[in-house]
């Protein structure tokens, strides 16, 4: 019997560390998106979007119906097997989600193209914040003393970024709400495949997007530098990244997930220092820092979680 305990717990430690790997992953790669879009700068910003999602639509579906037919036919009786009231909530909670996802990338194109991309890439510190708060009160997810320690030493950090007008922050407000609450959605609807949510949410977004596409009648890019930069930003940085934040909030909190997303900027920061070789006031130092302790301080639990079940 004591075997048997041991055993359950080990594998829930690792199970506990799989998906901690995999919140931990979707923002690290998101961190690294500005280089491919540099890739094709020279398109603009709203058709780079638009290829992205039909792109990832058509990959996406491919895949599943040659290799996972059988999860889809799973998630659709799952769905038929639904009260009345239970297929209302999945199908809000779907085109909720899809609404957000949307919005947030269109928000965020916006911003880089006639705000500022001060204030798109100020959306992604204040997103965790947001996303944390509102998992605290909408969904009653509990913080411990550390975690809220944790969450004052980010909003420091976030403060000494912050700079600009009212209308940058409120951009900035908008398109980290968006993003928060479409984690949040993803949270609350469970019980169905991760990949096969996600396709859905792609359907619908394309449904958004065809009338956009007609009104601005763009020319279809030819260029193999453009689609070769976009089935890259399609597949590595929009379908694995969103798989894998979605597949961790199957059983990590929201507040995890959402704290973790200051991976994401931290990395840009790098990337922006040793790659692209742009000057950084000294007091962004200070700020990144701070929101790598703010990362560390917050999951503290979960690293000793796993120091003890002995895995590396």
């Amino acid at each position: 019997m004591e075997r048997l305990m041991v055993k359950t717990s080990t594998e829930n430690n690792l199970s506990r560390r799989t998906y901690f790997l995999a919140a931990f992953l979707a923002p690290l790669i998101w961190g690294f998106m500005s280089i491919p879009v540099r890739w094709v700068r020279e398109w603009p910003a709203d058709d780079i979007l638009n290829y992205r999602i039909l792109s990832g639509l058509v990959m996406l579906w491919t895949y599943l119906l040659l290799f996972r037919r059988k999860k889809l036919k799973q998630d659709r009786d799952h769905f038929l097997s639904l009260s009345k009231a239970g297929k209302r909530r999945a199908v809000a909670l779907t085109v909720f989600a899809s609404v957000c996802i949307f919005g947030n990338w269109y928000t965020y194109i916006y911003a880089v193209n006639n705000i500022s991309v001060q204030s798109a890439a100020f959306a992604y510190m204040i997103c965790p914040l947001i996303t944390t708060f509102s998992a605290f009160i909408l969904l009653k997810e509990q913080l411990s003393p550390v975690k809220w320690a944790a969450l004052a030493i980010a909003l420091l950090s976030v403060s000494l970024l912050a700079s600009g007008s009212l209308v940058d922050g409120l951009w900035s407000l908008g398109i980290a709400a968006l993003y928060a609450f479409y984690l949040i959605s993803q949270r609350v609807l469970q019980g169905f495949d991760k990949l096969n949510t996600l396709a859905i949410q792609l359907v619908i977004c394309t449904l958004f997007l065809l009338p956009i596409l007609l009104i601005q009648g763009h020319a279809v890019p030819k260029d193999p530098q453009f689609w070769s930069a976009i089935m890259v930003i399609a597949v590595v940085f929009t379908i694995v990244p969103l798989f894998l934040s979605m597949y961790a909030l199957t059983r990590l909190s929201s507040s995890t997930t959402g704290i973790l997303l200051y991976i994401n900027p931290i990395i840009a920061f790098m990337l922006a220092i040793v790659y692209f070789k742009e000057p950084i006031d000294p007091h962004k130092y200070i700020a990144y820092a701070l929101l790598l302790i703010a990362i560390l301080l917050f999951n503290s639990g979960i690293f000793k979680t796993m120091a003890r079940s002995g895995n590396p």
